[in-house]
């Protein structure tokens, strides 16, 4: 569990490694809803990430895109 402060705005900062665990990024939509006497944030949109989300941006860009359009169709 992670404590975070409610500002004068009634604003909170939701902690990186929840925003990251949740896949909530900057503009990402919550619902905010309350369940059991808890505030409960539910990300809105995919239900299920992108199996490309975790290597985006991994590969350099040693080589153009038609480099690896070569090497891929084998010319």
């Amino acid at each position: 569990m992670t404590t975070t402060t409610m500002t004068s705005k009634a604003q909170v900062t939701i902690p990186k490694r929840v925003r990251e665990a949740a896949g909530l990024k900057p503009g990402s939509k919550v619902n905010v809803a309350i369940e059991g006497g808890k505030v409960v944030l539910t990300p809105v949109g995919r239900k299920h990430p992108s199996p490309f989300e975790k290597i985006r941006g991994v590969l350099k860009d040693t080589m153009t895109t038609d480099e690896i359009m070569q090497l891929l169709r084998g010319d």
